[in-house]
C-alpha cells in the first residue's frame, strides 16, 4: 500500500472524517494518514483500542513513536494516560493494549538508525519552549538536534508564521486553525515539505497542537 507517500508535497488528512479500518487484531482499528507497506509498514496512523483489546507481543525494528490522545494506553512498562508521549527505539517490543479503551497517534519505522533513546513524557512533562508570538505555552517533548517534537497552545485569534526550513508535521489535538487553503480541527493532520511556510490563523477557541519540526524522513532512517 502507498498512501500519501510523496513527501515533497503538502498533505492534509482530516482524520476525524475517515472511517475506522480494522487491523488484524480484533478490537483495534486505524485511521491511516501515511503508509508505505502492508502490515509491516512505514506508517503514521491514529489507532483506536476497544476496551480489553490487546495486540500480541511484537517488536518494532524501525522504532515506534506515539502520543496518547484519549483513554489509557497500557503495556508491560506501565499505564500511560492521555497526553503521554513515548518513543520506543528500534529493536524494542511490547504487547500493547487498553483495559478501558484508548486512542493513540503513532508513527512507525521513522527513526534514525542511531536513535536508541527510549523517551517517556507523562502529561504536562517536557522542557519549556521559547516564547513565540501567538503561542501561550510550549512543551518540548523531544529534541536531539535532528528533530524536535512539542505540544503547543495557540492563542485564540492569533496569527502565527512557521518558516519551516526542514519539514513540518502537525496534528490538531483540540480547537482549530486555518491557513490560506484549509481549515483544521481535532484529528486534522498537516504535513509540509521543507521551505513551505505555514501562515496560520487560530480559531476563536484557540488550538492545542502536536508538532514535529525536522526532515520528514531522515537520510539515515532505519532501512525498511
Amino acid at each position: 500500500m502507498l498512501l500519501n507517500d510523496d513527501l515533497g508535497v503538502r498533505t492534509v488528512v482530516h482524520a476525524a472524517k475517515l472511517d475506522w479500518v480494522p487491523s488484524p487484531t480484533r478490537g483495534v482499528d486505524r485511521r491511516m494518514l501515511f503508509r508505505v507497506g502492508e502490515e509491516k509498514a512505514r506508517a503514521t496512523s491514529i489507532v483506536r483500542y476497544a476496551p480489553q483489546s490487546r495486540f500480541p507481543h511484537h517488536s518494532h525494528p524501525g522504532g515506534e513513536e506515539f502520543l496518547v490522545l484519549e483513554g489509557i494506553f497500557q503495556d508491560e512498562t506501565g499505564d500511560f494516560p492521555a497526553g503521554s508521549y513515548i518513543r520506543n527505539p528500534p529493536g524494542t517490543g511490547h504487547a500493547p493494549g487498553s483495559e478501558d479503551g484508548c486512542t493513540i497517534f503513532v508513527k512507525l519505522w521513522q527513526f534514525r538508525q542511531d536513535d536508541q533513546a527510549r523517551v517517556v513524557r507523562r502529561p504536562g512533562e517536557g522542557e519549556k519552549g521559547e516564547p513565540f508570538p501567538g503561542v501561550t505555552a510550549s512543551a518540548i517533548l523531544f529534541n536531539d538536534g535532528h528533530e524536535q517534537v512539542r505540544i503547543e497552545e495557540w492563542a485564540p485569534g492569533a496569527a502565527l508564521r512557521l518558516d519551516n526550513p526542514d519539514g513540518l508535521e502537525i496534528l490538531v489535538l483540540s480547537g482549530a486553525f486555518s491557513d490560506e487553503q484549509d481549515g483544521f480541527e481535532g484529528q486534522s493532520w498537516l504535513r509540509l515539505p521543507a521551505r513551505a511556510p505555514l501562515n496560520a490563523t487560530v480559531g476563536p477557541a484557540g488550538a492545542r497542537v502536536w508538532l514535529k519540526v525536522g526532515p520528514l524522513l531522515h537520510d539515515d532512517v532505519v532501512q525498511f
